[in-house]
């Protein structure tokens, strides 16, 4: 069994057992530039590449969490879309180093560091665009 220890808005608990999500991918227009970029970015927030075959990548820490998926002749992904995918940092400074590493491997800002405070939860969060347009986030939750 998994110990899930999270603060996400009015949750502060830790849940023993496996999480609600189990992995998660994204499409690429191009696997070998997606790849190039995620193995930058997501090596700041732990990750590395686990899986490679012929149109799909995954990353993780001890098993494959996060997967890129070549989708050719996939337009970019339009900023009103909507979506967007969350990772957790252990620290602010991993959040810092996510957000530099994405800008360095070719991918845009979409929010820059900082904290966040909201009604209920204060987060320190960076977000980035993939080369294809993807809305990746990185958080953690700084104790007060």
């Amino acid at each position: 069994m998994a110990l899930d220890c999270f603060a996400s808005l009015a949750m502060t608990t830790c849940v023993e057992g496996p999480s609600v999500i189990d992995h998660i991918s994204v499409g690429v227009s191009d696997l070998d530039r997606a790849a190039r970029f995620y193995e930058t970015t997501l090596a700041a927030l732990g990750l590395s590449r686990l899986v490679t075959r012929p149109a799909t990548v995954g990353f993780g820490k001890s098993y494959p969490e996060f997967w890129i998926n070549l989708r050719t002749g996939m337009p970019k992904i339009p900023p009103e879309s909507g979506t967007h995918i969350c990772l957790r940092a252990r620290t602010s400074a991993e959040v810092d180093a996510f957000h530099a590493a994405a800008l360095n491997a070719g991918g845009h800002s979409d929010g820059a560091p900082g904290l966040r405070p909201h009604d209920r939860v204060t987060y320190y969060a960076a977000f980035v665009l993939d080369p294809d347009g993807n809305r990746i986030e990185a958080v953690t939750f700084p104790q007060a």
